[in-house]
């Protein structure tokens, strides 16, 4: 059974009622972030039940030393952590003396969350009856600032039910923290200075190993029903703590409110010894906002973002919050402002998958940002790679590959290798084809080939270096295989020639030579600087070709496909409908060992290159396969369902496409993989995306022109989404009798809509 507590909604996440077994899901559920921090969704108050606490900030992490049973040669010397942040959203409160701690009320009634994806913010409102029977209701509001993105705000409200009360607000900044996930139990994070100035105290600290400083700030001003109140704080500190004491006389009825300005200034962003100032330089900011002054930009901040993002579903309520928050957990996480930063698979939600990225970025998350905002956004996701090219490059070398070879890691920070588990680490080596997929699918997308010259073909010369050693001539077959791979599916280690890891090692290859001849016709003067920074002839490229000509591919005459890797018919071939519903997960119920030697697919395999290379099949070919393979998946991986799903419509299986649509719409929210409370599935919701622009509304790019087959699921009455493509916004609306697609851009374009070619003009001409 799913998880099915939160309340359908277009527009907010609802949770009702209070149950303490729910609080980590909820806490990753109703996470926020602004792109350069966020934070899971803890009380601001004490909390003695279980819970996990996370604030995190962009690009700052942690080398946590591998820890192994045995070294190999070749393992990253560590693994990267998302670093645990210090806290600055904690306001403990007392009434009467008696802490407000929802773990040991008596009673708690009218409970409430909401996230509120249209305007940004999140809110949490319930009653509580204390130890000493005092009454209270609480209200809280808080949200990341988009304008001001070192900053959040909280607006913390407690009102007297019953009697009058002696309240005292307490907000404290702590540096103490530790991370839930450490190979060591180390600490990460050393105080260097805890200071104060009336209503405003900073914390600076930095992270041990690769120095980050960090300053952690507040100023907080308390109001009774609005007045503000003159209140001289009282102080508490230790080494890595400050708190700021605000206590006054409540009226029954009356309300109580302590405003929090506080956040993050760091030394990627300013001067490590100026970070004090800067602290103040944006609480200056703050109050001079005040909350509402600063939610009333957020509001405005996020409807700019929804005016394109946006999609909307007529008829289904849970398919459109489910899009919605899919679109907002993206936004949260990654904005595009700075091209030093990348999408984590948890964003700012947990700690799993240390590291910022993981070839999901460019397999699934590209495509969002291209189609939803300016092509910048995803040029500079392109350019991180770039930039990493020399650390793809040494990570080759570690492994024994030369001549400028270049291996980008299967998770990194700044481009070194941070995952320790060799069967990932050494053999998931299919990650260094997505990188340059991610360059062929933004060329052909915006049009921008200026990226090829300046930056791509240097990272496509790499790769294909890399593809050219890592595949050996087989005489006994007289072609190429590639041994000794993991492919998409991970219940499958140690495999011999993966079809999909051979089939785009070919293509990359094709691809980068295609290329050098085009930079060297047509950019000789780029040609020129990258043939003298790479080394590369033609002698050379010769050589990559005979590879990629005469590469090997497993395939079935029996069964007309290409096999996932050598040896899959020797498998038992139990389909997935008749494995028990008690012995799934298979990865939580099964051992590893019976797992490898399963047929269960973890996520899309053979049919992520049928995927990203639709058009090099027929569709005869790729119904074949998805026959052949869906029915061996069990999609325990966040990015199976998306592929699926747009498999299915383009074969019109209209009533499975909208199962897997749900399924990757609604993964974290209804909880399918049973693991939200550690946090969420970031980048897959980039697939939610693409699951009804490419899947339902059929979007192509064909011979450079923009291309849509839509279909509508049964289930809904319309929907409609934006793309901007070539600097022209296109605005698709589809309804069960209709598809109307109208161009909010300033020139015509040609596009094709079932295959027929239409001029789409302007709106207004």
């Amino acid at each position: 059974m799913n998880q099915d507590y939160i309340i359908p909604n277009n527009w907010s996440i609802i949770e009702e009622g209070f149950d303490a077994n729910k609080v980590r899901s909820s806490e990753s559920l109703f996470s926020i972030g602004n792109g350069a921090m966020g934070q899971r969704a803890n009380f601001e108050e004490h909390y003695s039940g279980q819970t996990f606490q996370g604030s995190y900030i962009a690009g700052i992490y942690y080398p946590d030393k591998t820890k192994v049973g045995w070294w190999k040669n070749g393992y990253p010397e560590y693994f990267a952590k998302v670093l645990n942040a210090p806290n600055w959203i904690g306001i403990n409160v007392y009434v009467n003396g008696e802490a407000l701690d929802l773990n040991v009320c008596k009673e708690v009634s009218d409970y409430k969350r909401e996230l509120n994806m249209k305007e940004g913010w999140y809110q949490r409102s319930f009653k509580a009856t204390l130890q000493n029977d005092i009454q209270v209701e609480v209200k809280t509001t808080r949200f990341l600032s988009l304008d001001i993105d070192e900053l959040g705000a909280i607006k913390y409200s407690v009102t007297p039910i019953n009697k009058n009360a002696d309240i005292v607000f307490r907000p404290y900044l702590d540096s103490g923290i530790e991370n839930y996930d450490t190979n060591w139990e180390e600490k990460f994070w050393e105080t260097l200075e805890v200071q104060s100035n009336e209503s405003q105290a900073v914390i600076v600290a930095r992270t041990l190993k690769t120095h980050f400083y960090v300053g952690t700030f507040m100023e907080n001003r308390l109001e009774v029903d609005g007045a503000l109140q003159d209140v001289a704080s009282k102080e508490s500190r230790s080494s890595t703590y400050i708190s700021q004491e605000y206590q006054v006389e409540v009226e029954k009825g009356k309300t109580a409110t302590l405003y929090k300005y506080a956040g993050y200034v760091t030394s990627m962003n300013h001067d490590k010894d100026d970070l004090v100032k800067a602290a103040k330089n944006v609480l200056t900011k703050a109050v001079s906002f005040g909350f509402n002054g600063l939610l009333q930009k957020q509001k405005e901040a996020w409807a700019s973002i929804w005016e394109m993002a946006d999609i909307t579903i007529e008829g289904d309520v849970k398919a459109q919050q489910g899009i919605r928050f899919n679109i907002f957990q993206l936004n949260q996480t990654y904005l595009g402002k700075d091209d030093r930063l990348n999408i984590g698979p948890k964003g700012f939600t947990g700690e799993k998958y240390g590291g910022s990225t993981y070839w999901d970025t460019e397999a699934y998350c590209i495509p969002f940002y291209m189609a939803t905002k300016d092509q910048q956004v995803a040029r500079n996701l392109l350019k991180y790679r770039y930039n990493q090219l020399d650390k793809a490059i040494e990570n080759a070398e570690k492994l024994g590959f030369s001549n400028g070879a270049a291996l980008y890691p299967m998770v990194t920070m700044n481009g070194e290798e941070c995952h320790n588990e060799w069967e990932i680490t050494f053999e998931e080596i299919h990650r260094n084809g997505a990188i340059v997929y991610a360059i062929y699918n933004y060329l052909r997308y915006t049009g921008d080939y200026s990226y090829i010259p300046e930056m791509g073909l240097e990272v496509m010369i790499g790769v294909a270096r890399f593809w050219h050693q890592r595949a050996n001539y087989a005489a006994n077959k007289d072609q190429y295989v590639i041994l000794g791979v993991t492919g998409p599916n991970e219940y499958e280690n140690n495999v011999n020639n993966n079809w999909y890891t051979n089939y785009i090692a070919q293509w990359c290859i094709q691809f980068a030579a295609e290329h050098i001849e085009k930079v060297k016709k047509e950019f000789n003067e780029d040609y020129q600087r990258v043939a003298s920074v790479t080394g590369i002839t033609e002698d050379e490229i010769n050589e990559w070709l005979k590879v990629a000509d005469n590469m090997y591919f497993p395939y079935s005459e029996e069964n007309q496909v290409y096999l996932q890797q050598d040896g899959f018919l020797d498998k038992e071939l139990i389909t997935v409908e008749n494995l028990s519903e008690d012995q799934r997960p298979i990865n939580q119920k099964w051992s590893w060992d019976r797992i490898l030697r399963s047929p269960y697919i973890k996520q899309a395999d053979v049919l992520q290159g049928f995927y990203f290379f639709e058009d090099h099949f027929t569709k005869e070919e790729i119904e074949r396969h998805f026959d052949f393979y869906e029915p061996f998946t069990v999609h325990e991986s966040s990015l199976s369902p998306c592929v699926h799903n747009i498999q299915a419509a383009f074969l019109d299986r209209m009533d499975q496409a909208y199962t897997f649509y749900l399924r990757t719409s609604r993964l974290d929210l209804d909880d399918y993989n049973k693991e939200v409370h550690q946090g969420l599935h970031i980048t897959s919701m980039a697939g939610t995306w693409m699951s009804i622009v490419e899947g339902f509304g059929g979007m192509r790019v064909k011979d450079g022109k923009l291309s849509f087959e839509p279909k509508i699921p049964v289930q809904w009455k319309a929907y409609s989404f934006k793309v901007n493509f070539r600097d022209q916004i296109f605005h698709v609306e589809v309804t069960q009798d209709k598809t109307t697609i109208s161009n909010d851009g300033n020139k015509e374009l040609s596009i094709l809509i079932n295959g027929k070619e239409t001029v789409v003009q302007p709106a207004g001409k």
